[in-house]
């Protein structure tokens, strides 16, 4: 059974001008499987592209939570820090190429609620999107990679209601307690590779159920080493640290892991 990373942004381009290096570390650490997650359109495009160099890479497409609502919310006033030039794509215009490729998806993420960015004003418009593309997910039978912040409690709400299950939480870094509440309602959550230094995604690998655990890094963000590109062969240290909080072999969490993946994703790593 192979390690894998559910949550990479390969076409960064930090990481895109290093792309042959990147895959092959992967590939060393024992990574079988790399799901690129797409954020806009034109991202989306970058992470279709580069899953049909690689086999190594899955595409997720996604429309980013404040990218959801960016439109609305420059125009009320309020500033977002930005990568990209140019006017931001309308809703409708992200949604139309979501739908075109989501039977192309791995799954469809990322995607989610957003409370520190976007401003409580557009918190029911960005709600009322989100729904639409649980609903696409749906329909296409896509598992879900969601993204939320200062908004977990509302989003899980929210997934319930719209009868989400095969979903996995990038990255969850609210209290422990809500997380073992996601797990109990049958979804995944990812640890990043940063989980030996940040005591919450420590104390997540450790009390979450192990049915329940992925591995992921966010990359290029969160290194496992202050101001430390990340990379997806990062996930290997994760499982190494995982094999001591539960006193298992490398071998059995491997096994684990692999086959919460497969739960998930219908397919192994």
């Amino acid at each position: 059974m192979a390690l894998f990373d559910v949550h990479a942004h390969l076409t960064d381009r930090r990481l895109a001008a290093d792309e042959a290096g990147v895959l092959a570390r992967a590939a060393a650490a024992g990574v079988g499987t790399i799901i690129s997650n797409g954020l806009n359109p034109e991202d989306n495009a970058a992470v279709a592209a580069l899953a049909a160099r690689s086999p190594l890479v899955k595409p997720a497409f996604g429309l980013y939570p404040v990218d959801a609502v960016l439109p609305e919310l420059l125009a009320s006033g309020h500033s977002y820090p930005r990568d990209v030039e140019g006017e931001p794509p309308d809703f409708d215009a992200c949604y139309a190429d979501l739908e075109r490729r989501i039977d192309g998806a791995f799954a469809m993420g990322e995607v989610g609620l957003d409370h520190h960015w976007v401003p409580e004003a557009l918190w029911a418009l960005q709600e009322e999107r989100f729904r639409t593309l649980v609903r696409l997910a749906l329909a296409a039978d896509k598992p879900l990679i969601v993204h939320t912040r200062k908004a977990e409690a509302r989003a899980l709400e929210v997934l319930l209601e719209e009868g989400a299950q095969r979903v996995v939480w990038h990255c969850f870094s609210a209290k422990v307690k809500l997380g073992e509440r996601i797990a109990a309602a049958g979804h995944w959550l990812s640890i990043p590779a940063n989980a030996h230094k940040a005591e919450n995604f420590r104390l997540m690998l450790e009390k979450l159920p192990r049915d329940k655990v992925l591995l992921e890094t966010d990359c290029p963000y969160l290194g496992p080493e202050k101001g430390a590109l990340n990379e997806p062969a990062n996930v290997a240290g994760t499982a190494a640290l995982a094999a001591r909080l539960w006193g298992a072999t490398p071998e059995a969490v491997v096994a684990q892991l692999g086959s919460n993946f497969a739960a998930l994703f219908r397919a192994a790593p």
